[in-house]
Parts: C-alpha cells; structure tokens; sequence
C-alpha cells in the first residue's frame, strides 16, 4: 500500500519501510509521528478513501542538509558578502500506511455538532449632542453662531503677506 503525504510544503509518496527525509519536526530519534495530511492512497492500480487516513512514522534522526553558500558581490564598488547555511532536516522511517485516525473523525464530528457564532450586533447609535453642551465647551463655537467673527478671520488672513510668487517688484531708478 502507498500514500501521498504532505508535510513541510512537500509533497512525499510513502510505503512502509520506506526512509525519507523531511523538514524538521518537533521530536528527538526513536519517536512516533503521526503524518495526518494524507492526498492520496492505494494498493497498485486501485486508489482508496483518505477520509481519516494517516501514516505512521520513526523519527530515526534529526539532520543537517549539505551546505549552501551565499555569495554577494558588486563589482567595482568593494562590496562582497560571503554567508552560509544548512537545513535543518528530520530523517522518518514509514512503519504503516493506512491507520485511522480517532482525533480526525472526533473532530468531525464536534465540528459538525458545533454550531457558527452568532453575528455581534451593530453597536448603538451615539445620543444625541444638545448645541448647548457645543457652545459651552472651550474654543468651540458652533457653525451658526459668529459668522461675522469668521469673516473678520478670513479677511486678516488674506490681508497679512502676500503669496511668494507675487510680490511686487520697484523698478530701479
């Protein structure tokens, strides 16, 4: 029997006894992993069901992969970076292919029982402001009251500098 298994961002076809190398899990040599995100599974040319379907595996050992050089250069500028790196990888043993997985179909089954949360209501429209409560706070002055206060405002204004671009300019004598 076979599966398709996908971990890591990878995709991986396993049959029991197989080794494979992975990107790191969370486990030490000799542990049991369970890889539940199975996309496919068989038995030769007759594919079955993955509803549930999980691959047990050994971690055998975690690993390094081979080294990788960075290397930044610019050229006639003196800039060059040299750095390097090496993946973190997990070596598993496949033990079987085919376990059901008890988590998965409890979690099916609450999920189906679960139901949506509600929507939160609108939040209520604010109270009403009295113009009284307005006017009576500093600095403040409602859009009705003082217009000529606020053309006196705006008659200052115009009248304090010209813009820079037009300035008069006196002919020389």
């Amino acid at each position: 029997m076979f599966a398709i298994v996908r971990t890591g961002g990878k995709q991986y076809r396993v049959s029991p006894g197989d080794k494979i190398v992975v990107e790191k899990l969370a486990g030490e040599a000799g542990d049991s992993v369970t890889l539940g995100d199975v996309l496919l599974a068989g038995e030769g040319s007759d594919l079955k069901g993955t509803d549930g379907l999980t691959v047990a595996a050994e971690i055998i050992a975690q690993a390094k992969g081979e080294k990788v050089v960075v290397f930044k250069k610019r050229r006639r500028h003196n800039y060059r970076r040299k750095n390097g790196h090496r993946q973190q990888h997990t070596i598993l043993k496949i033990v079987s292919v085919g376990g059901q997985s008890e988590q998965k179909s409890a979690e099916a089954t609450d999920s189906d029982t679960k139901k949506a949360p509600k929507k939160a209501k609108a939040a209520p429209a604010p109270a009403e402001i009295d113009e009284s409560q307005v006017a009576s706070s500093e600095g403040v002055v409602p859009a009705d009251a003082g217009t000529e206060a606020t053309q006196d405002v705006t008659n200052s204004t115009q009248d304090a500098a010209p813009a820079k671009g037009k300035a008069k300019k006196t002919p020389k004598a």
